[in-house]
């Protein structure tokens, strides 16, 4: 789907920013960081507070969702794969640090959670070492 299409739907103004940074994460491949989308739109970048305001847009109306935090940097992707109560799984290599969707894995939702816990929603990051650093 194009970005001017996912904003309409979305009911968001279709601005030359929103259009930009949008399309960057429907080009990703990973989920991304607010500095890694920044350094994709090179040249005539929106400052970091375009880009942290168009993100809090993206993730209110379900466009995008955080994939995970890691060292304390949030790093998002659209949200067409995952629903209200489960994200796909995100596997990252230990040694060279490469993290992937792993669209076709399937993990049940946690059972037997503590008294007094209500789970909104279930993130897996899986860890370990990806085919080129066995």
């Amino acid at each position: 789907m194009r970005a001017d299409e996912l904003l309409e739907q979305a009911g968001l103004r279709k601005t030359r920013q929103r259009l930009r940074i949008l399309n960057t994460l429907i080009k990703a491949t990973k989920p991304m960081s607010q500095e890694e989308i920044a350094f994709k739109l090179k040249g005539n970048t929106p400052n970091k507070v375009t880009i942290y305001r168009c993100m809090e847009d993206f993730l209110a109306v379900g466009l995008i969702h955080e994939a995970y935090i890691e060292a304390r940097k949030r790093y998002y992707e659209l949200g067409h794969h995952c629903n209200d109560t489960q994200c796909h799984p995100h596997f990252t290599c230990i040694k060279c640090g490469i993290t992937q969707c792993m669209f076709e894995a399937s993990v049940p939702m946690a059972k037997g959670i503590q008294k007094g816990f209500l789970v909104h929603r279930q993130q897996v990051r899986l860890q370990g070492l990806c085919p080129n650093c066995c």
